[in-house]
């Protein structure tokens, strides 16, 4: 069974960072791609970042430059750090392991001042 438990959220200021964490339970983390995404009120579910178990990163337009995708394989743990904030950043992010299509119960973000 796998399970994706996310954590990191909270409230920033437009021009904070944040690290969102994204712990896996389960065996063969690093040999599967992982991936964030988030859900803003009343929109679709959007596709924010991925990293291949290679360590290929990939982001949408929208965070190229300002997220950062990193994962940590001794720990299970994948990472989005988000700099340079903005209020349309804010959202409920999940991770999500493609293989299996499992998702965490999503860390929410909010960017305010």
């Amino acid at each position: 069974q796998v399970q994706l438990v996310e954590s990191g959220g909270g409230w920033v200021q437009p021009g904070g960072s944040l690290r969102l964490s994204c712990a896996a339970s389960g065996s063969g983390f690093s040999i599967y791609a992982m991936a964030w995404h988030r859900q803003a009120p009343g929109k679709q579910r959007e596709w924010v970042a991925a990293i291949t178990s290679g360590g290929t990163t990939t982001y949408a337009d929208s965070v190229k430059g300002r997220f950062t995708i990193a994962r940590d394989n001794a720990k299970n743990t994948v990472y989005l750090q988000m700099n340079s904030l903005k209020p349309e950043d804010t959202a409920v992010y999940y991770c999500r392991r493609g293989v299996g299509d499992y998702w965490g119960q999503g860390t929410q973000v909010t960017v305010s001042s």
